[in-house]
């Protein structure tokens, strides 16, 4: 059992870190006393930034710049003397890499090439930490989907991630590069202001006492996991990242209890209390696979892992959040 890392005084980079699970990422390696120095590429609304900026005023540093430059990439990890990189920039909204696959390949390929390259010619990265997504296994053939199940993305997104997985393990394979992959379920949580996606959403039309809209027809079967089990999943790998057995692996993160869309909608309609809401089905994505969920047995079993987040205790805390922080979202209807 590997000794957990002890983040006080560990320089670490983040990318993606004013994202949403990136500035839960950081929060919770600033308040474990990390040197933490993240890059930016755009400003965010200032809404996003003020329900974190308490946190923002601790940074190391923040470098301003695009990850597919690798100049960048690379004298922000040397000048820092960064220990551990922890990677979650991409660009991960599925209907923007649908009508810009271009800009979504450079960004999410390019930009991960750099960090891997700067990584592998660093003299002080210990450990490499790239988010993956379980949407790299495409249609399952099986579910619970299990880490060997081969990579059979279709869509631009999708497709960039799985090259993201397969260009890491070749940095691992032929430098030795410290690396590890995690593959996560559907990640929820207050912070999120993505409302494409169908937690955020669904909320914000409760809050709004609207009918929330269902935009498949609601049989969809996945796995919802809270923001924070995720964190954890993060860290517990960079915990770990010294052992043979686990270096150079992917690992699936998901809470092995999956849920219809509809259930879902409905559970976040009876614990808001406004039983008067009802879902409208639209339908309209007939595409969508029907049932993707993981298998965690690696992380179990390796890293001592498990989410501990029940869906319903999550989902209370998320729309706590939601209501408690109105202005931060409102504005953006």
């Amino acid at each position: 059992m590997a000794k957990y890392t002890s983040w006080k005084g560990k320089n670490v980079v983040i990318t993606g870190a004013t994202g949403f699970v990136g500035s839960w990422l950081t929060k919770s390696l600033l308040e474990k006393g990390a040197h933490v120095t993240i890059i930016v590429r755009d400003v965010h609304p200032k809404g996003f930034l003020d329900s974190i900026k308490n946190e923002y005023q601790k940074l190391n540093g923040i470098v301003f710049g695009d990850l597919t430059c690798r100049s960048t990439v690379e004298r922000t990890i040397n000048d820092n003397d960064i220990d551990t990189c922890f990677h979650l920039a991409a660009q991960a909204i599925v209907n923007v890499a649908l009508t810009s696959p271009i800009s979504t390949f450079e960004s999410n390929i390019i930009g991960t090439l750099n960090i891997l390259e700067a990584c592998r010619t660093s003299k002080t990265i210990k450990k490499v930490v790239v988010a993956s997504t379980d949407k790299v296994y495409g249609e399952p053939q099986s579910v619970p989907i299990k880490e060997d199940h081969p990579l059979l993305a279709k869509y631009p997104y999708d497709v960039s991630k799985a090259s993201i997985d397969m260009i890491t393990m070749s940095y691992h394979q032929t430098y030795g590069l410290p690396v590890g992959l995690t593959r996560c379920s559907n990640i929820y949580g207050g912070n999120d202001l993505n409302f494409s996606r169908i937690i955020p959403d669904t909320i914000r039309s409760v809050l709004l006492n609207k009918n929330p809209k269902i935009r498949s027809d609601g049989t969809p079967v996945r796995d919802y996991m809270h923001v924070s089990d995720v964190v954890n999943a993060y860290l517990r790998i960079a915990d770990h990242m010294d052992r043979t057995d686990v270096v150079g692996k992917a690992f699936n993160f998901g809470t092995g209890k999956p849920s219809s869309v509809l259930n879902l909608v409905n559970k976040i309609i009876e614990i808001s209390g406004k039983s008067h809401l009802k879902p409208v089905i639209l339908g309209k994505e007939v595409k969508m696979i029907n049932e993707q969920y993981l298998s965690s047995d690696r992380a179990n079993s390796l890293l001592k892992w498990k989410a501990n987040k029940s869906l319903e205790d999550g989902l209370r805390e998320t729309i706590e959040w939601y209501s408690a922080n109105e202005s931060l979202w409102k504005h953006l209807i």
